[in-house]
């Protein structure tokens, strides 16, 4: 039984949760005079089975390409979950488990349509589903054409943090959750990047072509620090635009694992072992930055 809950934890690919439930949490908190939590409670149990959803889907829809039949070992961070590969579970199983999420979630946001009197809310809901499948499943199969990053950013970033101001505020579009948005989304994509680095080869033999495509997974490693300066500069802007307190300038101190995650991608770029702590640096300092952002809009 124990077993059973690891593999189910592991499909789900809940260590990953984070990179959506702490952007929800951070928009949630911008406009706090009229905070409710059953608009708070129903909005995060939306997010984070519609994450789990994608989650589901991705490995459904990668290994069905044959992407994730190059690799057969598991990597914890990259690669997907393996179980389908190692016979524990099957395509139908993630496949319908990422159906159920999507269902929760749908009812989920069928309760704040509702209670917002605002019934735009499910065709938000049902664009940004159909989406975060697209990522990886057909016909769009953002991942395989060099679009997969742009749209994690805008998934992982703008969509949560002014979903959740939108679902407190009732206010859409919004300039200052839009800027608050953007060091979450361009975390999150280094995280994506990381862990696309050591797929390279093995995405490549299946069609799948990513950003790492553009430099070469040798030298990927400057992209990726583009990446997290993009987000510094979007931490910069919402201080200066006083969106955020100067408590958000931690974010130098805690954004310095990424220096050592750039130079082992830099110097292991061929070794999956040795990148899995690049990927553990990098949702690491995701974890880390949007906690503090989350303090420096409270502050």
């Amino acid at each position: 039984m124990r077993q059973k809950l690891k593999n189910i934890v592991r499909a789900l690919r809940l260590p990953f949760i984070s990179a959506s439930a702490l952007p929800f949490i951070s928009g949630s908190l911008i406009e706090r005079g009229n905070f409710s939590f059953l608009n708070f409670l129903f909005g995060f149990i939306a997010v984070i089975f519609m994450h789990l959803s994608a989650n589901l889907i991705n490995d459904y829809a990668d290994s069905r390409s044959g992407a994730d039949w190059q690799d057969k070992n598991f990597y914890q961070f990259f690669g997907g979950s393996k179980l389908i590969q190692s016979g524990i579970f099957t395509e139908r199983f993630y496949f319908n488990a990422a159906v159920f999420c999507a269902l929760v979630s749908f009812a989920c946001v069928g309760f704040l349509a509702l209670v917002l009197n605002r019934p735009s809310v499910i065709g938000f809901y049902l664009l940004i589903i159909f989406l975060s499948w697209s990522y990886s499943h057909k016909p769009l199969q953002f991942s395989y054409h060099k679009l997969g990053e742009v749209f994690i950013f805008l998934l992982f970033g703008p969509a949560l943090v002014m979903g959740g101001y939108f679902i407190q505020s009732g206010v859409f579009p919004d300039l200052k959750s839009f800027i608050l948005s953007l060091p979450f989304g361009f975390l999150t994509t280094a995280i994506l990047f990381a862990n696309e680095i050591p797929d390279f080869s093995t995405d490549y033999k299946a069609g799948k072509f990513t950003w790492v495509g553009i430099t070469g997974h040798e030298r990927a490693f400057y992209l990726y620090l583009i990446l997290i300066i993009l987000a510094l500069v979007s931490v910069l802007l919402g201080i200066l635009m006083g969106f955020l307190s100067p408590v958000a300038l931690f974010y130098f101190v805690i954004s310095f694992p990424a220096a050592k995650a750039a130079g082992i991608q830099k110097r292991f770029f061929n070794d999956k072992v040795r990148l899995m702590e690049s990927s553990r640096l990098t949702i690491g300092l995701q974890a880390a930055a949007s906690v503090v952002l989350i303090l420096a809009i409270i502050l």
